[in-house]
C-alpha cells in the first residue's frame, strides 16, 4: 500500500511527520509524494492563520479527488481545535488532534483492515511528548527537543493545540541524533514551539548533543530572548558545533503591542540581548519573527516597530506574518482590529526592509571563505547545487555529486 503524508506549518511539524511516515514504511508501506496517489493520505494540519486553515482544507480535498476510496487520517494543530469541521469535509475518514499523534499509525491500519498494528508509535497526550526526528533530507535532520507552551500570548493558539510544555528526554534525543549520524545527517536544527523552556535547562542539552560524533553542525531553530542566556551564548561561542546563527522572535519593536501581545520581554531586553550577542559571537545571523497588524497597532506602533528593526536590531533575515484572527484567544476579540489593506501595505514595507537587510548582510561576506554544507539541486535550477554558510547565508554553484553532503571551503 502506499502512503502519502501531508505537511503544513512548522519545522516542528515535519518533524513529527517524518517519524509517522518511518512507522509506515518499516511496516511495508511505499511513501509517495503528497501529490500522488495513495491508498493512505495522513494531513498533518497547522493552525497559525486562517490561510493555514483554508489550506489544510483544500489540501484534504484534493487528496480526496486523488483516490476517491483511500483513507484520510488528518492531524496536528487544526484537528485538535476544529475536530467538527474537519469530519465534515467529505472523504476524511478520521480525525486524531495533536494530543493523538501517537495513536496514528494503529487507527489507520484499524480503518485499513489490514494486520494488527504491532509497535505502534508511542501513544500520546497533552500532558506526554511524542518524539520525532525527520531524516527526509540527506544532509539535514529536524529533531523535536520539546512540544507545548506555557505562554499563552494573546495572538496565539499553539497552547491550546498542542498543551502545556513537555521536554522530550535527553537519553532519546541523543538515540536520535546519533540514528541520524548513521544515516549519514551532518547537521540538526533542534525544534520546538518553545524550547527555551526544556525541563531542567536547555544547555545540558545542547552540551550532550554537541558531543554526538557524526553530527558537524548544531542549529537552533527558534528561541526565546528571555530564554537565550548569557552562559548559553558564551559556551556556543566557545567553539562548539552550533552556528552563529540565531532565529529570534521579536513580534513587535513597539513596548505597548508587546504589552497587549502579553510577550515576556520589552524592546529594551530584546535590544540588549542582540547587543550581548554580537559582543560575544561578532557578526552573526539574525532571523527575526515580527506580527503586524496586530489589534490597536496604529500608524505611530507601526513605526516604532519598523525603526526598530532598521536602525538598531539590523537583523539579516525578517519573518514576516500579518496578524490572523485566531478564535478563543483575547486577541480575536480586542478592539480596533487593523484593516486587511493596512497590513498587507505593512507586510510590503517590511518585506522590502528585509531585502535590503539582508543584502546588506550577505554583502559583507563577499570575498570571505567560508564553509558551505551541500544539501542537494536547486529545484528550480538542476544544474545548480545549494547549501548554506553556517552563518546561513545561501550559496549555489554548479552541480557536483561529490560535493553533496559535504562541507566544503568556498570564496563568496
Amino acid at each position: 500500500m502506499r502512503v502519502a503524508v501531508i505537511t503544513l506549518g512548522c519545522k516542528l511539524n515535519f518533524a513529527e511527520s517524518s517519524a509517522i511516515a518511518r512507522r509506515f514504511v518499516e511496516s511495508g508501506f511505499e511513501e509517495v509524494s503528497p501529490d500522488s496517489a495513495a491508498e493512505l493520505y495522513i494531513v498533518n494540519t497547522c493552525t497559525v492563520t486562517e490561510h493555514s486553515d483554508k489550506k489544510c482544507r483544500n489540501l484534504i480535498r484534493k487528496a480526496h479527488k486523488r483516490n476517491p476510496n483511500a483513507v484520510i487520517a488528518v492531524t496536528g494543530c487544526y484537528a485538535e481545535l476544529k475536530q467538527a469541521e474537519i469530519e465534515a469535509i467529505e472523504g476524511v475518514s478520521i480525525v486524531l488532534g495533536q494530543s493523538r499523534k501517537g495513536d496514528i499509525y494503529s487507527e489507520c491500519m484499524r480503518l485499513l483492515n489490514s494486520r494488527t498494528a504491532e509497535g505502534s508509535l508511542q501513544q500520546s497526550g497533552k500532558d506526554e511528548v511524542f518524539a520525532a526526528c525527520s531524516f527526509t533530507e540527506r544532509t539535514r535532520a529536524f529533531l523535536k527537543v520539546q512540544d507545548g507552551c506555557n505562554y499563552f500570548c494573546t495572538y496565539c493558539a499553539i497552547p491550546y493545540a498542542r498543551g502545556r510544555s513537555r521536554s522530550v528526554p535527553l537519553h532519546i534525543l541523543v538515540e536520535q541524533a546519533e540514528e541520524a549520524a548513521g544515516r549519514g545527517v551532518k547537521e540538526i536544527v533542534l525544534t520546538g514551539v518553545n524550547i527555551g523552556d526544556y525541563k531542567g535547562g536547555l544547555l545540558p542539552v545542547l552540551k550532550r548533543l554537541n558531543a554526538v560524533e557524526g553530527i558537524e553542525r548544531f542549529r537552533i531553530s527558534s528561541i526565546e530572548p528571555n530564554l537565550l542566556t548569557e552562559e548559553m551564548i558564551r559556551w556556543i561561542a566557545s567553539g562548539t558545533k552550533f552556528q552563529p546563527h540565531f532565529h529570534i522572535p521579536l513580534q513587535s519593536g513597539c513596548d505597548a503591542t508587546l504589552l497587549r501581545m502579553r510577550r515576556r520581554y520589552d524592546t529594551s531586553l530584546f535590544a540588549n540581548k542582540i547587543e550581548l550577542i554580537r559582543d560575544i559571537m561578532g557578526d552573526l545571523f539574525f532571523g527575526i519573527d515580527v506580527i503586524t497588524g496586530f489589534p490597536g497597532e496604529n500608524e505611530s506602533e507601526f513605526e516604532q516597530t519598523y525603526n526598530f528593526l532598521a536602525n538598531k536590531i539590523l537583523p539579516a533575515h525578517i519573518h514576516i506574518f500579518p496578524y490572523s484572527r485566531r478564535e478563543n484567544t483575547p486577541a480575536y476579540s480586542m478592539p480596533n482590529q487593523v484593516d486587511e489593506r493596512v497590513k498587507k501595505e505593512r507586510v510590503a514595507k517590511l518585506e522590502e526592509l528585509s531585502a535590503a537587510l539582508q543584502e546588506s548582510y550577505y554583502s559583507r561576506f563577499a570575498g570571505t571563505t567560508q564553509q558551505v554544507l551541500f544539501e542537494g539541486r536547486v529545484k528550480e535550477r538542476p544544474s545548480l547545487m545549494g547549501g548554506y554558510t553556517g552563518n546561513y547565508i545561501r550559496v549555489e554553484r554548479p552541480y557536483e555529486e561529490e560535493a553533496i553532503g559535504s562541507i566544503k571551503e568556498i570564496v563568496l
